[in-house]
């Protein structure tokens, strides 16, 4: 069964994805990152007699790399009164991923994950020339504790869970379509299955718009999550490519996240709820 805390880590993930939801492309031509631009989401939770409680926040920014011409990817989840009053748990975890301004493929990824009193610290680093990537993991509260370190192979084109979904917005996206994203999460590999299952009109800051229905296989047997349960993303049909919202239902319930906010250069987007 899906643990609230396995479900939380999901709804991260789902959060991670949608924090490049900013970058502008087109079917021919992919277009440079888009620095500054902020989006915020909310997540709900859903179960029996609780409907859409407000449990998490979610900012994601786009920001140049230091001393490099490469773009970092700035997010951070934060859990919300209710979650911690109702369930007794409480969160914050923060991604800082680079990628190459070229290849646009992950370089490191940076994580802090903050539950409850438990701390993580992580590091990622990902070597083209040795095809591996070398993942680090310390106790900030206990530095006395040796670090977790592990290695996996990797391949050209590997991603983390926060560029996964830039890869898959660069795809010719149309509804019967499959495709296989190789991501790493916390030194291990998975290959994920990705279907385009629907073209469906939904309701959205950006007024109603006609999305893609996208259905990253990340449950499963060998897969991220060895658990029953399913996920699901809607990306504009258009060239902006923007996941608007995802949900994830597995036995515990259903966390839906929406897009809340979303700021361009000169205007700004937002729910009126």
């Amino acid at each position: 069964m899906v643990t609230m805390k396995k479900l939380i880590y999901l709804l991260l993930i789902i959060c991670s994805i949608c924090s490049v939801s900013t970058f502008a492309q087109s079917p021919a031509k992919i277009e440079p990152f888009k620095l500054g631009e902020t989006l915020v989401y909310e997540g709900k939770y859903n179960k029996a007699i609780l409907r859409g409680i407000a449990i998490a926040d979610f900012n994601f920014t786009v920001q140049s790399a230091s001393n490099s011409p490469d773009f970092l990817l700035k997010s951070e989840a934060k859990s919300k009164g209710t979650l911690i009053k109702l369930l007794g748990f409480k969160f914050n975890q923060n991604f800082q991923s680079t990628v190459d301004s070229e290849k646009l493929r992950i370089l490191k990824t940076v994580k802090r994950d903050e539950q409850d009193e438990r701390v993580r610290a992580s590091e990622a680093v990902f070597d083209y020339r040795s095809k591996k990537v070398i993942f680090v993991e310390t106790d900030p509260n206990d530095m006395a504790r040796p670090p977790y370190r592990t290695a996996s192979p990797i391949e050209t084109d590997t991603q983390d869970i926060v560029s996964a979904i830039y890869t898959l917005r660069r795809l010719p996206l149309a509804v019967g379509k499959s495709f296989e994203l190789a991501v790493s999460d916390s030194g291990l590999v998975y290959k994920i299955p990705v279907r385009v299952t629907a073209r469906e009109l939904q309701k959205s800051v950006l007024g109603k718009v006609w999305c893609f229905r996208v259905e990253p296989q990340v449950f499963g047997d060998k897969r991220l999550i060895e658990q029953k349960g399913n996920m699901i993303i809607w990306i504009t049909d258009d060239a902006r490519r923007i996941p608007i919202r995802a949900q994830i239902d597995a036995n515990i319930g259903r966390v839906e996240i929406k897009l809340k906010e979303i700021k361009f250069v000169g205007q700004t987007h937002a729910s009126k709820s």
